[in-house]
């Protein structure tokens, strides 16, 4: 993956290249020589390590071609210097690789990669502003090294391992803080002409609407977000209302520390107002998705990240709305909504598997 002309980029991450080429449609569940999942599974048993990097910690861990996780190390993000990170992940890798035979190494982050997956364009947590971060960690590791964005290498994992197996064409939604999204196409991350597709939070959903972050007004994830579910918590215990005392009576009487997490936790206890404020949110999700749904005709949703701790309470009004809301209803197949499987280590599992693929594949 790492001896190929600008502007190409190898493997699961690129569009179509030879060795995922068929003659027949395959799922991707299937198992032996033939297709995209024959040719992951034979000659690709070694090991790779996953890194994740969010905005307060670095998590990484050593995967085997099953997707499972054999050990794991953790360190503080160290700031927003690049060189700082670096030496943080050089760290991780020596920590875990030693007697271990570490075929790749794989790096998840929240950003846009160029399609070539050797430079950080931009990252939101960290001062990545076009780093060539590839090539400065092949040098430092002497392994072979792959960039991906943390919400594809999620993607990927959940196809490969979780919730997504046997679907030819994948989108996966996470929801944290805002909205994430990915998508798993044919065997392929799709990752746009520039390389920056799965913005979905950002589309706009409500005109004039809540500002966001992206300086837009209405997007997604004001309105299907954990943020979203915290501040329309902290609205209505603002407002007086009988139905927030247990909700303020959790927190102490203190509204601004009310968040989705806590908004969360009371309704799984059962709290009335939580649960009517997720599934609030709920039907948001549906009908973003009824959104996507027309323009990408995916085969299945994958729903994961912090807010899916919530379960069936988010995840059933988000079928219903999605059912009223999609184009067409009545006279299409309809994609499936399920909650993904493999929980925060997804993106770390994803990075490792897409850094062994990878490294495979010469052009």
């Amino acid at each position: 993956m790492y001896a190929q002309s600008s502007g190409e980029q190898a493997g699961p991450l690129s569009r179509p290249v030879p060795w995922r080429r068929r003659s027949a449609p395959y799922r991707a569940g299937r198992r032996g020589g033939g297709g995209f999942h024959g040719q992951v599974r034979l000659g690709r048993r070694g090991l790779a390590i996953g890194i994740d990097i969010g905005g307060t910690k670095v998590a990484a861990g050593v995967v085997d071609a099953e997707g499972r996780i054999l050990s794991e190390a953790r360190r503080t993000t160290p700031g927003t210097d690049p060189r700082a990170v670096e030496q943080v992940i050089v760290e991780l890798v020596e920590e875990l690789g030693r007697g271990q035979r570490i075929r790749s190494v794989g790096i998840g982050a929240a950003g846009w990669m160029d399609l070539d997956g050797g430079t950080v364009l931009f990252s939101p947590h960290l001062a990545w502003r076009n780093e060539p971060l590839r090539a400065n960690l092949q040098q430092l590791l002497r392994r072979p090294v792959l960039l991906a964005n943390d919400a594809d290498a999620a993607a990927w994992a959940e196809w490969r391992f979780g919730a997504g197996q046997g679907e030819d064409r994948l989108v996966c939604i996470t929801l944290g803080t805002g909205i994430g999204g990915a998508m798993v196409m044919d065997g392929r991350v799709e990752r746009g002409r520039f390389g920056v597709a799965g913005e979905f939070g950002h589309q706009i959903i409500m005109p004039g609407g809540h500002r966001c972050e992206c300086g837009n007004r209405g997007c997604w994830e004001q309105y299907a977000s954990g943020n979203a579910l915290g501040r329309e918590a902290r609205i209505l215990a603002r407002s007086n209302s009988p139905m927030a005392q247990d909700l303020l009576a959790a927190v102490g009487g203190r509204v601004e520390t009310i968040t989705g997490a806590v908004v969360t936790e009371l309704a799984l206890a059962g709290d009335t107002a939580s649960r009517e404020l997720i599934e609030e949110v709920g039907e948001w999700l549906g009908l973003g998705l009824a959104n996507l749904a027309a323009a990408l005709d995916p085969g299945l949703f994958v729903i994961g990240g912090g807010l899916c701790s919530a379960g069936n309470l988010l995840v059933e009004p988000a079928r219903k709305a999605f059912a009223r809301n999609l184009t067409g209803r009545g006279f299409r197949p309809a994609a499936g909504i399920e909650l993904a499987a493999l929980g925060p280590n997804a993106g770390l599992i994803g990075a490792a598997d897409l850094s062994r693929v990878s490294s495979r594949v010469r052009h």
